[in-house]
């Protein structure tokens, strides 16, 4: 069921029913998605909008026929089309509309994560309906976070929502691919997101987006981590919205976790991208995961990929491939190779300083643990 507590909900709309046909902005779905978010903020709900669909909005005023479509040609799509997917938006409701363009460094950066919060509290707090979209005109592979599902995600965390509404083309996840499988069901809950879940994802079936039932699961499992709920219904059903507005299930729930991540942990763990690896010995690891400690630099065995101070890094055993833990780094690759190994006391004496104020490679508050033996 629908929880009634809810009072803040991210609502993520893909570009297949924003432009079903490739030829901008259409009416056909829209509609009646812009009238679930007005009846919604009646009954006192706030709506963040998270909408795709900017390539696709743009797509027909550009004489290009290829399938695939050049990186600065599609920025130049999302330029026009976000233009319009906006004023399309803004003509749906007799209330006030803003813009919101992030990527993942805007996420990934504490200060710039912070702001974003704070901007979505203020549009909220003045009845203003916020428009999430990533920044396709200027984001490059290693700043997006590259599909919608997982960008609504970090926002409803972001904004410390209750719950995230993701619009698919199924009515939700499927004991099979019930696009090839006519004895498949329904799956109308999921408490607890493993990878027998995962399994069940097939992939994206649409021509327009980007997203499949992969990311969608993927974005959930953020969620829940946050203590959000995440409910997948087919967008395409205008009687899925009322469901939900009457407290009913429409498709399938994913329930938050009953004691979410620290907001800290969980931001270095699903937001963050790791830009190295830091492999470590067994007595490191019993400490890690056993005892909770920071990891230092005595139990280092090994450095992988070039990183600065303040990135984040996977932490590895040094006998296998297992992933123990992810965090930040206090100390960059190079400094690293120079003090693995080595007991903390003798960093200034390796390094000629000691750059993070501490002896801890990676503190216990900026680390998330991946596995625990």
């Amino acid at each position: 069921m629908i929880n009634p507590s809810w009072r803040r909900v991210v609502l993520k709309v893909g570009s297949a029913l924003i432009a079903p046909e490739n030829q901008g902005c259409s009416e056909q779905y829209l509609r009646p998605i812009a009238e679930f978010i007005r009846q919604c903020r009646q009954q006192g709900l706030e709506v963040i909008l998270v909408s795709s669909g900017s390539v696709a909005a743009g797509r027909h005023h550009f004489n290009f026929q290829h399938q695939r479509v050049p990186l600065a040609l599609k920025r130049a799509m999302a330029a026009v089309g976000q233009n319009q997917l906006m004023n399309f938006w803004s003509r749906c409701f007799d209330f006030p509309c803003a813009q919101v363009l992030l990527t993942h460094g805007d996420l990934s950066d504490r200060v710039r994560h912070v702001n974003i919060k704070n901007t979505l509290r203020r549009l909220l707090d003045h009845q203003v309906l916020p428009i999430v979209n990533e920044n396709d005109t200027i984001a490059t592979a290693e700043l997006k976070v590259g599909d919608n599902d997982n960008l609504a995600a970090m926002v409803a965390t972001v904004a410390n929502a209750d719950a995230l509404i993701i619009c698919s083309d199924v009515d939700g996840l499927y004991t099979a691919d019930p696009n090839k499988d006519p004895l498949a069901s329904l799956i109308p809950e999921v408490r607890k997101i493993d990878q027998r879940i995962y399994d069940l994802a097939g992939g994206a079936s649409s021509k327009v987006g980007t997203g499949g039932m992969f990311t969608k699961i993927e974005a959930a499992e953020k969620a829940a981590a946050h203590g959000i709920d995440t409910v997948i219904i087919d967008g395409h059903k205008p009687d899925g919205f009322q469901c939900i507005l009457a407290g009913k299930n429409p498709g399938t729930i994913f329930y938050g976790q009953a004691k979410p991540l620290p907001a800290k942990k969980h931001w270095v763990r699903h937001t963050l991208r790791a830009k190295g690896e830091i492999w470590v010995d067994d007595g490191c690891i019993e400490a890690l995961s056993r005892h909770g400690a920071s990891l230092l630099c005595s139990g280092i065995v090994s450095i992988s990929g070039e990183f600065d101070s303040g990135d984040a890094v996977l932490v590895r055993c040094s006998q296998g491939k297992r992933k123990i833990a992810k965090g930040v780094s206090r100390f960059s690759a190079s400094e690293l190779f120079s003090i693995k190994g080595q007991q903390s006391r003798d960093i200034p004496a390796c390094l000629g300083y000691c750059p993070a104020g501490s002896d801890a490679v990676i503190h216990r508050s900026e680390m998330m643990l991946l596995e625990r033996i």
